[in-house]
């Protein structure tokens, strides 16, 4: 079963349409394709969003942190997965906009699949232009701006409202636009959230440490882009929407629950 209606509000709500210009013949690796999680299914990465550095690899790695570590770079844009044999898997990230970024280091405490999102009361207050329309918050699934995951930072047994979390807004990848988080494309968020215990350690390199590893270039990654704002009448009809899917789904199961029990009886 295919719902278009979900899927043409979702395209329009994340305005990640493909270009005009895009490579007719690009195709998206199948580490980025569609695929259904749960009862929703996750949209592709368009390949214009995917163009290297900006996806997810493996390779040799030249930190110091232990396995099983995460380090984020937010002047690469990079978040690196610390493996056992010397390599880590490299992801690429958007992070905050300067002076909004996470900073030191945290431990995930707890991780949530298709997590809801409120905008926070400095959010309103600073951008209310921004984040007014969605006061109200908006429940988990392909509208959250928070996406498919989301690794929840804590710092001395505390919250500290920072994540690492997915995103709809896929153009945003590989530079500084979000409000502090740590945004990963849908696909990678899934892939470390598997693979993430609670307990793990996150540290964010500083500057020096980015040029050190990563050379002058590549820690200037990205650029800072401006708050996008969203059409909340967008954004609300593709949550209606989605809760009519989840119904029709729910109520199929039900019917299919009954028709068997029949048969068996």
């Amino acid at each position: 079963m295919t719902f278009p209606t979900l899927r043409a509000l979702f395209a329009c709500f994340c305005l990640t349409l493909i270009a005009a210009c895009a490579d007719p013949q690009a195709k998206t690796p199948d580490a980025y394709a569609s695929f259904i999680d749960g009862d929703i299914t996750l949209p592709e990465v368009p390949p214009e969003y995917l163009e290297a550095p900006n996806r997810r690899t493996i390779l040799p790695y030249e930190g110091e942190e232990e396995p099983g570590t995460i380090v984020v770079d937010p002047y690469a844009k990079f978040l690196y997965y610390v493996e056992d044999d010397g390599t880590a898997t490299r992801y690429p990230v958007a992070v905050g906009r300067e002076g909004r970024g996470f900073k030191g280091e945290g431990v995930i405490r707890r991780k949530e699949e298709w997590p809801g999102w409120t905008p926070t009361a400095n959010m309103l207050r600073t951008e209310p232009e921004v984040y007014g329309p969605f006061a109200r918050g908006i429940p988990g699934g392909v509208a959250s701006p928070l996406g498919a995951r989301a690794l929840y930072l804590y710092r001395g047994g505390k919250d500290t409202r920072y994540r690492i979390h997915g995103t709809n807004d896929m153009e945003s990848i590989g530079n500084a636009n979000s409000a502090g988080c740590i945004r990963m494309f849908n696909q990678d968020v899934i892939h470390l959230a598997d693979r993430v215990d609670l307990g793990t350690q996150v540290k964010v390199r500083s500057y020096e440490e980015s040029v050190e590893i990563e050379g002058v270039e590549m820690a200037n990654r990205g650029q800072e882009l401006p708050p996008k704002i969203v059409n909340p009448d967008i954004v609300y009809a593709a949550v209606a929407d989605q809760e009519r899917l989840r119904v029709m789904r729910e109520t199929q199961r039900k019917l299919e629950e009954e028709e068997k029990a029949e048969e068996d009886g």
